[in-house]
């Protein structure tokens, strides 16, 4: 069944007649259309596609056959206003999680004779969960893409490089090679600067030691993410003693998924050998999260994550451990994994995880 197909069974389900959705990527998954300014209306019988004269061509050529393309001349809301009541809806669902305060206040005030209540945005969430083979196959190429950009970085990286010479030419490289667009900002961080997750990439020369690299493809719609650390220059004990660390707790994670593994108990693998080495307390972040056309998506590898949470076919996540020593340097390996159809484990990173020195 079709993502729409799919997601009106979860609103009769639920005894809504109709949902109204707005994010972009939401908008996406149901329509099969990638657009920013407008909307999309399901209901129990038709479902509409809402724009106007800039994409209505594009529009009618990529849109699913079970969507209407309507461009409305008095306005989105007031139309979808005139299709609930032809199509004999009442209770309206909507993105709980993204409509912001002022939307709703105008979503109220015009379709004022409907009932309007939360639900879509957990409803389409859980239908993320789980990808289709053609989903899976799609987050493979921009994972292919992703693979060989890191190839191609560390032959091009030079010592008198800045970070942001690096973020920019992984990101040229994932364009230039099939990328739509990139799944989230490049992180490209050296020395100091790698101590910090998320850190920034500077206009500064790459510093000596590590330099972690974390970057991702998008391909029709889905994404990729992928972490890898290098050293420039030589590791020293030390260095090599938190990478391996890293390394070891990363292996032994992927080792232990399998269908059915415990959210929870995969990161409590990791963790505990992070914690073993002598380094409680610089492993903040969870394991890992799910990845399709959000680059955050569920389920989360996390402590946090809830008892029940497992590893189950169609889920795509991440396993990134990683070692950070404030104002020192840090590491992080990342690999994208999931369970398939017939319920094996797939590694979809095929990039090196062996420490590489470089000049």
């Amino acid at each position: 069944m079709s993502h729409l197909s799919n997601f009106k069974n979860a609103l009769e389900t639920a005894g809504f007649d109709a949902a109204i959705i707005s994010n972009k990527l939401n908008q996406r998954y149901l329509s099969g259309f990638d657009f920013d300014d407008g909307l999309v209306l399901v209901t129990k019988g038709r479902s509409y596609l809402l724009t106007d004269f800039r994409y209505v061509e594009a529009a009618l050529a990529q849109t699913t056959p079970e969507m209407e393309v309507l461009t409305p001349e008095g306005g989105k809301l007031l139309c979808i206003a005139g299709l609930l009541g032809d199509n004999g809806c009442q209770k309206v669902a909507i993105e709980e999680t993204v409509l912001s305060y002022a939307d709703f206040t105008r979503y109220s005030e015009t379709l004022r004779d409907y009932t309007l209540e939360g639900g879509a945005s957990a409803m389409l969430t859980e239908l993320r969960l789980y990808k289709d083979e053609l989903e899976l196959e799609t987050i493979a190429r921009a994972q292919a893409i992703t693979d060989a950009a890191f190839a191609h970085i560390v032959k091009w990286i030079k010592p008198e490089m800045t970070e942001i010479e690096v973020a920019l030419e992984l990101e040229f490289y994932m364009r230039r090679n099939g990328a739509e667009a990139l799944a989230f900002d490049t992180i490209a961080v050296s020395g100091t600067n790698s101590s910090r997750p998320h850190g920034v990439p500077r206009r500064k020369k790459l510093e000596k030691g590590f330099l972690t690299m974390d970057f991702g493809a998008k391909v029709d719609g889905y994404c990729s993410d992928m972490t890898r650390t290098v050293v420039l220059g030589s590791a020293d004990p030390e260095m090599k003693k938190l990478y391996n660390t890293v390394l070891t707790a990363q292996k032994a994670a992927l080792e232990a998924a399998h269908e059915g593994a415990s959210c929870k108990g995969l990161d409590k693998i990791a963790r505990d050998i992070i914690h073993g080495a002598g380094y409680e307390g610089c492993f903040g972040h969870s394991l890992g999260h799910g990845v399709g056309m959000f680059i955050h998506e569920s389920p989360r590898l996390s402590s946090a994550a809830p008892d029940g949470s497992l590893f189950l076919r169609g889920h795509v996540v991440t396993f990134e451990p990683g070692i950070y020593l404030a104002g020192k340097y840090g590491c992080r390996i990342e690999d994208m994994g999931c369970i398939r159809s017939d319920g094996s484990f797939y590694n979809f990173t095929k990039s090196p995880k062996e420490l590489i020195e470089l000049f």
